[in-house]
């Protein structure tokens, strides 16, 4: 058992939706926390109550304003480490900065790593994450990390459906083996769009190639992000004019930056499954997104943590069960 006898959880302004109602599956009362941004844009944080040699778990998805964000989890970690809790949790259910893993060209930083030295440095002294772009950003940290997968949650819905004719598309080869689980988790053969980018900064496709016959399949794209949203609409069209006889969707960690939303709601997609790690305000909401929430794994495996028992054991096959 842990030798923590009290467990608090407290949020940042990163998904205080979320932060509540991982409370409210584990059956305990949200941390009280006052945060305050200033003019000269300082970001000043207190703790409301006593965490002195508590279990601290801090809710925090890096979405946007995302520099905001970070530096508000920062401070944050480093109020609970003033304020001697016993044991500081960074759980941060979208992770930035996840395709910053490697230097894949000259004099570019590794700023995944960076952020990972910035949260142990600030007081984080374990990490909980839901599905990360690059999963040796685990290694970053000189903390433990315990990285979850939210697969099963879009499994479930994509077979709900009763596609007797379906089929997963990758969107772009480097998703190929995380898709490839997919489809043997739901029983649909697989299809690959090989893709090749004009500009990496706005994030618009050019050139796209299908790899497998998707005419008359029901088609359903699936990614872990979904940023501008340009591949997942780009790839969409593709498979329409492939003879394609529907086109799904479904992200893990929704983004959607500037007009992403209007596009996608115009696009060939007629539903779009995804999760709750990013918060999702009215306007970015549509009447075809399905959203699944995450507390109850983020919840349950908190519990865990705290009591001392295998999050493994989650999985009865083993921990790799329900993977991406």
């Amino acid at each position: 058992m842990s030798r923590f006898d009290e467990m608090r959880i407290f949020s940042g302004s990163g998904n205080p939706t979320l932060a509540q109602a991982i409370s409210s599956y584990i059956g305990i009362r949200h941390g009280e926390l006052s945060i305050h941004t200033f003019p000269n844009e300082n970001i000043f944080v207190k703790i409301e109550e006593s965490v002195r040699e508590q279990d601290v778990f801090v809710v925090q998805s890096l979405g946007s304003p995302l520099n905001h964000l970070i530096m508000e989890m920062l401070i944050m970690l480093d109020a609970f480490k003033r304020a001697s809790a016993g044991r500081i949790t960074a759980v941060i259910p979208y992770l930035a900065y996840g395709r910053t893993d490697k230097k894949d060209q000259p004099r570019v930083p590794i700023t995944a790593r960076l952020l990972a030295d910035l949260i142990v440095a600030a007081g984080a002294q374990r990490v909980l994450t839901l599905d990360l772009h690059a999963g040796q950003v685990q290694g970053f940290f000189s903390v433990p990390v315990d990285e979850m997968s939210t697969m099963h949650l879009l499994t479930n819905e994509v077979k709900s459906w009763g596609l007797e004719n379906g089929i997963i598309v990758s969107p772009g080869l480097g998703f190929a083996k995380k898709a490839r689980n997919f489809a043997e988790a739901v029983n649909m053969p697989l299809a690959l769009v090989e893709k090749r980018r004009i500009n990496h900064q706005d994030g618009s496709v050019g050139h796209l190639a299908i790899l497998g016959d998707v005419a008359g399949h029901d088609c359903v794209i699936v990614d872990d992000e979904v940023a501008t949203g340009h591949t997942m609409i780009r790839v969409s069209e593709l498979l329409m004019e492939r003879g394609a006889r529907s086109v799904r969707a479904c992200c893990i960690h929704p983004l959607f930056y500037g007009d992403s939303v209007e596009r996608l709601k115009n696009s060939p997609i007629e539903r779009f499954v995804t999760t709750d790690t990013i918060t999702l305000p009215p306007e970015k909401r549509w009447p075809a997104l399905v959203v699944k929430s995450v507390a109850p794994l983020l919840g349950e495996v908190i519990q865990r943590i705290h009591t001392g028992i295998s999050v493994g054991a989650m999985f009865p096959a083993g921990p790799q069960i329900g993977r991406w």
